[in-house]
Parts: C-alpha cells; sequence; structure tokens
C-alpha cells in the first residue's frame, strides 16, 4: 500500500450529488470525501441504488457534483470543458461498465483496440496489445467475433480487457465480476490487481461481493449516500 505521503491520484472534496424527481430533489451522495493514490486497490461495498455508479461517475467527469469539487492529479474536473473530461477519461482512466458498453458494429478485437489506437498509438501497436489481454482473459479464440455472438460472461472480460488497453493510471470497476463464474471472476480479478499493482496504478471496484475484501488495501462502503471506511483484512498475498 502506498504512503499515505504520496500524493493523491483523485481527490473529493466534500461532495454531494443531487437528482430532480419532479418537484423535488433527491440527494445521493451527501458530503462525500475521498483520496485515492496510485498502488492502491479498493474496494467499495453498498447496497444496490446506494450511490456507488454514481460516485464512479462523479470521478471519471461522465458528471459532475451538485456541490463540492473532484479533482484528478490536482486538476478540477469542474474547471475542465466537456471535451477536455472526456480526453482525460481516453487518455487516464480505464471504466469497466457493469452494462459493458462494448460497440456492436466492431469486433473482439477491434473494441480492446480501440482506446489504444485513440491514444495515438500505430495499429501494430494497438493489435498486439489487444491480442495479449484476449489471451490473458480466456478470449484469444473469440478475437474475430462479434459482441452480439459472444455470452454475457463473455462481454465482460473483453470490457475489461479494453478498459485495461491503453493502461490507465486509474482503473473504475463498476461489478466486474457479476456475469462471471467463480473461476473467471478470480480469473479477471487477479489480472485487475495485479496490473494495478506492476503499473502503480490506481483501482477502485465497485462489488456486493464482500469475499473481494481479502483483496483490498481498503475497504469502503456507502451508506446512506455517505462514505465510511472499513476495517480491511489482512490481505491474502498473490
Amino acid at each position: 500500500m502506498p504512503s499515505s505521503d504520496t500524493p493523491p491520484l483523485v481527490e473529493i472534496r466534500d461532495v454531494t450529488k443531487s437528482y430532480a424527481e419532479g418537484d423535488t430533489s433527491r440527494e445521493v451522495l451527501s458530503g462525500v470525501k475521498l483520496e485515492l493514490r496510485r498502488g492502491e486497490f479498493v474496494v467499495l461495498l453498498g447496497r444496490s441504488g446506494s450511490g456507488k455508479s454514481t460516485l464512479l461517475n462523479l470521478i471519471s467527469g461522465i458528471d459532475l457534483p451538485t456541490r463540492g469539487e473532484v479533482l484528478i492529479d490536482g486538476k478540477s474536473l469542474g474547471t475542465m470543458s466537456e471535451r477536455e473530461r472526456t480526453l482525460l477519461r481516453r487518455e487516464r482512466v480505464g471504466f469497466i461498465f457493469q452494462a459493458f458498453n462494448l460497440l456492436p458494429t466492431l469486433t473482439v478485437e477491434e473494441n480492446v483496440r480501440l482506446p489504444v489506437e485513440l491514444n495515438g498509438h500505430a495499429a501494430s501497436e494497438a493489435g498486439a496489445r489487444a491480442r495479449e489481454l484476449l489471451e490473458r482473459v480466456g478470449l484469444a479464440a473469440r478475437a474475430g467475433s462479434f459482441p452480439d455472438r459472444l455470452s454475457g460472461g463473455e462481454q465482460q472480460r473483453v470490457a475489461v480487457a479494453r478498459a485495461l488497453a491503453h493502461a490507465p493510471p486509474l482503473l473504475l470497476a463498476d461489478e466486474p465480476t457479476g456475469n462471471l463464474d467463480e473461476a473467471t471472476g478470480r480469473q479477471v480479478l487477479d489480472l485487475l490487481e495485479g496490473l494495478t499493482r506492476q503499473g502503480n496504478a490506481c483501482a477502485l471496484v465497485v462489488t456486493h461481493e464482500p469475499g473481494l475484501m481479502a483483496r483490498a488495501d481498503r475497504v469502503l462502503e456507502m451508506t446512506n449516500g455517505r462514505l465510511v471506511e472499513r476495517e480491511a483484512p489482512k490481505r491474502t498475498p498473490r
């Protein structure tokens, strides 16, 4: 686990997020504070609807807080234009969506190659990186298939490979093993954790699975719109 002296990659300062529902306002997050540092593997627990996905969207700049501030490497997302936030996600964030969000008109390999090519790397480099990751998630044989030919679990593994393809310093994962069997889920989590630590990145993994706590440097829980830190069990060496 990194030293507390390490500058945070992510800072969340007194963030509140509310949504309008008819004539009323519903507060989803309330006064959330958080710092995330490179090298950390952090697990976020909470019931469905507790605000976990909302927090990921705020950290990535997909959405903006009603009040408070989110900073990446010291720069406030609220001061950026929509285009600047899009470029930040493209270059610095790997997001594993619960709904996969694979492009249906691209093959498996093309989906994984895309973030590498968008960041200006040569097609040959992007292809080699995609094939390496597809091998590691057990889908090398499906590289030429289209997403609608894959099972839900296979699509999830492609989404994981795509999120890791451009080696981002920040990984955000929303239920990354929700559609996987136990053995494949373990394989995917090994990959996420390993690349996080090897690349000195930071991963925030949203899950309903308490078993993931054993992997975490820190365990957070979202309760009633507030973020609390739980005592993490002693992490098992891998």
